[in-house]
């Protein structure tokens, strides 16, 4: 008597079908991670408006505000982290050995690690600010403090996503994993940050580019044809 076994997958379609490449859906973590992170950073930065900042723009700033920042901040890191972890398991093995994919994977997880100090000092002030759970636990100057981390700190945890912006550039136009569109557009971030940091010393520039870049490319991962995604041949 013979007995045939068949593989069974759960939960993924990349082999169902060698003929009929399926849409990789990991990849909406990274257009939710943008929208998220866009939210997060710009809508709830507490910027006063005033030329020369001091203590008593501690006045101004909307508690809740902050809360909601941190808290979306803290749900971007999450997204980032499982977007991370996708791209090793789907598209650096997929990547025959490519370095810039693990780049890009390690790029995303540097800015996960920084992005939680970011959005932690925004919830640290909120928590310390006339209304907090533990607003006497610092004075005007000590809630300044947090106000002055506040200032830069989420802008520049994106840094790690503009070098997997890189990373991918490199994919679209060196390595041709990706589309050679994407790779373009990939190039912008990194080029745009080094000019603005290296020129004019702005150093949150990384949080414009950044979410936004996440929009456009995982959108773009998501709908094109790409090999590293086997939706298209290399």
């Amino acid at each position: 008597m013979t007995t045939t076994t068949a593989q069974v997958t759960r939960g993924y379609r990349d082999d169902v079908d060698a003929g009929t490449p399926t849409r990789a859906r990991w990849t909406w973590l990274g257009v939710g991670a943008g929208v998220l992170g866009i939210v997060a950073t710009m809508f709830t930065s507490p910027n006063v408006g005033t030329e020369q900042v001091g203590p008593d723009a501690l006045a101004k700033l909307s508690r809740g505000q902050l809360q909601l920042g941190g808290a979306l901040g803290y749900a971007t890191v999450v997204l980032l982290l499982v977007l991370a972890a996708s791209w090793r398991a789907k598209a650096v093995t997929a990547a025959r050995g490519a370095v810039a994919a693990r780049v890009a994977a390690d790029g995303l997880t540097a800015s996960a690690a920084a992005l939680s100090l970011g959005y932690g000092w925004k919830l640290a002030l909120a928590l310390y600010l006339p209304g907090g759970l533990n607003e006497n636990g610092f004075n005007t100057d000590g809630q300044f403090v947090y106000f002055m981390l506040n200032d830069f700190g989420p802008f520049i945890g994106y840094l790690g996503v503009v070098v997997a912006a890189g990373a991918v550039a490199w994919l679209g136009l060196r390595d041709r994993l990706v589309s050679r569109w994407l790779g373009l557009v990939s190039l912008i971030p990194p080029v745009a940050v080094l000019f603005m940091s290296g020129a004019l010393s702005i150093a949150g520039f990384p949080g414009i580019v950044g979410p936004i870049w996440l929009i456009v490319a995982f959108a773009g991962l998501s709908l094109g044809k790409h090999p590293i995604l086997g939706t298209a041949r290399a």
